[in-house]
């Protein structure tokens, strides 16, 4: 932040309105702007043009979302708010850390089936029955977690028309964005690592400056372009590759190895103004049946969507349970 009050880009007034927003974001109660566009809320409250394109610029970098009349101002204020206090990088990515998951689950006796396709979540009078595999395999459950995208929750589901799932999928609005990773053996202008685009909806990092990412202490950049509804693969890689060329010149001679995603889902629904209601952590009409995933937020962005609606369908389940005092053997399944 020290920087953005040193640049030329920010006028003597521009940078005093930044310097009093910084403190009052902090204590800022989000929850007031849950209903009001993106748009609305820095159109009405920055005054500055450069500072209201700056705050386009960090907002679209916490969330991924470029949709500013249609992304709930609140949800994204208030993940600013955390992103702020500081960011968190994985060594060796976020691979080591689901191994690492997959490890503990194995050791607390959790079975994990893999190469075997889920094809129907059944149910029958209002309770989940079984879960039914591609090879005819049945798995018997009283309590069952999709964690699935909407669509294909939907898709498995036998009459979720008729059902919640039905309302979660139609309003949901998946995000993306094109990815480009490149590994150089060294950085031709090592104090260049980080960018915010403002007038274009692209990012750059260097996540090897505080992460482990490479055997050989090769340094991984990780460019992203946000991306709308207007999506051309081959004119994003062109922009990632014009970003890298400005801020690291001569980069293509040291490069190891390069991988371009022109079209990931980064989440499969977000919180925005035209939205019905929050899904989950149940589905009303089916007992034992949850969600969960980064689309099934209640206020929560990305990952923090994602463990937090997992911990819901969790807490759920255990409540029932409690209340119920049905058998800790009892049968339970995530999808």
């Amino acid at each position: 932040m020290k920087s953005l009050f040193t640049t030329p880009l920010l006028t003597w007034k521009g940078k005093m309105e930044l310097g009093a927003w910084l403190p009052k974001l902090g204590k800022l109660d989000t929850q007031l702007y849950d209903n009001m566009s993106l748009r609305e809320w820095i159109e009405g409250n920055v005054q500055d043009p450069m500072v209201r394109n700056l705050f386009y610029s960090l907002l679209r970098t916490a969330s991924y979302v470029v949709a500013p009349d249609l992304q709930a101002a609140g949800p994204v204020l208030q993940q600013l708010k955390h992103a702020l206090k500081g960011v968190l990088y994985l060594d060796r990515g976020w691979g080591a850390m689901v191994d690492e998951l997959k490890q503990k689950a194995l050791e607390q006796g959790v079975q994990i089936v893999t190469k075997n396709k889920v094809i129907s979540v059944d149910h029958h009078e209002g309770r989940v029955r079984h879960v039914l595999c591609g090879d005819g395999m049945k798995i018997e459950a009283n309590h069952i977690i999709l964690t699935t995208p909407p669509a294909v929750a939907h898709e498995l589901v036998p009459h979720a028309e008729e059902t919640a799932l039905h309302t979660w999928k139609e309003q949901a609005v998946e995000v993306t964005a094109a990815c480009l990773d490149v590994a150089l053996r060294r950085l031709p202008e090592p104090k260049q690592q980080f960018v915010y685009g403002l007038d274009q909806t692209v990012f750059l990092s260097n996540q090897s400056r505080a992460a482990y990412l490479s055997e050989d202490g090769a340094q991984v950049i990780t460019l992203l372009k946000y991306q709308g509804k207007e999506k051309d693969a081959r004119r994003d890689l062109q922009e990632l590759e014009e970003t890298l060329d400005l801020v690291q010149l001569g980069w293509r001679n040291e490069l190891v190895e390069k991988q371009y995603l022109a079209n990931i889902t980064v989440c499969h629904d977000f919180m925005h103004v035209n939205r019905q209601e929050n899904p989950g952590p149940a589905v009303p009409e089916i007992i034992g049946l949850y969600v969960a995933g980064e689309w099934a937020a209640h206020g929560e962005l990305l990952v923090d969507a994602a463990t937090a609606s997992a911990k819901r369908a969790v807490q759920h389940i255990l409540s029932l349970e409690s209340e119920a005092r049905i058998p800790n053997d009892e049968h339970r399944v995530i999808v």
